[in-house]
């Protein structure tokens, strides 16, 4: 007996995963310009900084990885596998935290002088914040922040943070869109 082979293959968990995830990269590169550009200084506002790191945080991985673990579902028959939600989600922040990454490292290659703009904010925002602050423990704050401002340091960093937000978020996500297919295991 032959198979038909006409049929339609099943979406990868990828694709669900790279379609959103350089959405939501492009998202946190486009806040990132925006703030640059109207010299928002997040450590001076406290609100600002609030509202973006609930943003890049909170909402918009939860919301890119339940779209992405959606359009899975979708595209396979109105089903998906808690596991599949898991890598759908994480490789869903992992490729934006890639793409945002990226372009933090090109940004400081091609403006070096911003590095040193934002060292400076957050050297007055430490010295703002906690005036006794001693010179010494001034300058070690500043030295942390330089290292993690280093692209070799930067990247992993970044990717990993986002990996660990997405596993967290995609067992919530997963949990609520998850429907397998009857008689499957």
């Amino acid at each position: 007996m032959e198979q038909n082979n006409t049929a339609v293959q099943p979406v990868k968990t990828g694709k669900a995963a790279v379609n959103y995830g350089v959405i939501f990269g492009v998202i946190m590169i486009l806040e990132f310009i925006i703030a640059y550009a109207l010299d928002i200084n997040p450590q001076q506002n406290k609100t600002i900084g609030l509202i973006n790191s609930i943003l890049n945080n909170l909402i918009l991985p939860v919301l890119f990885i339940a779209l992405a673990c959606n359009y899975f579902k979708k595209q396979n028959g109105g089903y998906i596998k808690f596991g599949e939600s898991l890598k759908t989600g994480v490789a869903t922040t992992v490729i934006a935290a890639a793409v945002f990454a990226v372009f933090n490292i090109v940004f400081y290659l091609i403006f070096p002088e911003a590095q040193a703009e934002i060292l400076q904010k957050v050297k007055e925002a430490q010295v703002a914040t906690n005036p006794n602050l001693t010179a010494e423990q001034l300058k070690m704050t500043i030295k942390v922040t330089e290292m993690f401002m280093k692209p070799y340091i930067a990247f992993p960093v970044t990717i990993i943070i986002y990996a660990f937000l997405g596993l967290i978020y995609s067992l919530l996500v997963g949990a609520i869109v998850k429907k397998e297919k009857p008689g499957t295991y």
